[in-house]
């Protein structure tokens, strides 16, 4: 008999439990950091950014000070989080594009998915606009929310270099990525104005894959075609 099959009957947990285990302990920390995320977002447009205190979101959340540092270790996370704003964010839809995808076929092809399925990714949620202009009236926020379009422009042009064997001081891959980059800043802006006008998210989805339709009008053959996989 193996410890794997039998070692519950020892009083010792299996590796299935074990598995199980690990995967409901992951579970209740992202449900945790989630909880705190919001609780943090309603105080933040609430009163202002700068006038609430970590201790003031451990106690309406009814946690520890030491457990909203866990998940947070800045206050500035409480907004950029990383589960939600990351700089990998196009590098991902790239690398996850079909064979004959092209990089702006990726990502706009993705962004058009977020937005048919009403994504909170793309800020279909009530109070985005509202939470967008908080961030960018915070300085430390929106040198935040700057750096973090900073870097995934970058990322990107570090993937596109690579898959298209570019030579070293080419700046093709950085300015297809920089397109790709306001693309997506324009899209956001566009949803913001709107979820600030108090649009139903099924109106503004509508309004925002319109634009990207103008977008891609707008963007030449050669970046629609660049790094075709």
């Amino acid at each position: 008999m193996t410890d794997i099959t039998h070692g519950s009957l020892r009083g010792q947990p299996t590796r299935a439990e074990e598995i199980l285990a690990g995967g409901l302990r992951d579970e209740k920390r992202r449900q945790t950091r989630r909880h705190i995320a919001e609780v943090a977002t309603g105080l933040f447009l609430e009163r202002g950014f700068g006038q609430v205190t970590i201790a003031e979101v451990a106690r309406t959340a009814e946690v520890s000070v030491n457990t909203v540092y866990t998940y947070f270790p800045s206050k500035e996370d409480l907004v950029c989080y990383p589960e939600e704003v990351s700089a990998q964010r196009m590098v991902q839809m790239v690398e996850d594009r079909t064979a004959g995808r092209s990089a702006a076929g990726a990502v706009l092809g993705a962004l058009r998915g977020e937005l048919r399925q009403g994504d909170r990714m793309v800020g279909l949620t009530q109070g985005f606009g509202r939470f967008l202009e908080m961030a960018r009236a915070e300085p430390t926020l929106a040198a935040r929310l700057d750096a973090i379009a900073r870097e995934m422009v970058e990322a990107l042009a570090a993937v596109l270099a690579a898959e298209t064997g570019a030579a070293p001081g080419d700046p093709t891959p950085r300015l297809v990525a920089s397109q790709l980059g306001w693309v997506q800043e324009q899209l956001f802006l566009e949803i913001g104005r709107r979820s600030r006008e108090g649009q139903a998210p099924g109106t503004i989805a509508a309004a925002a894959l319109a634009l990207l339709d103008s977008v891609e009008s707008l963007l030449g053959d050669r970046v629609l075609a660049y790094a075709t996989r």
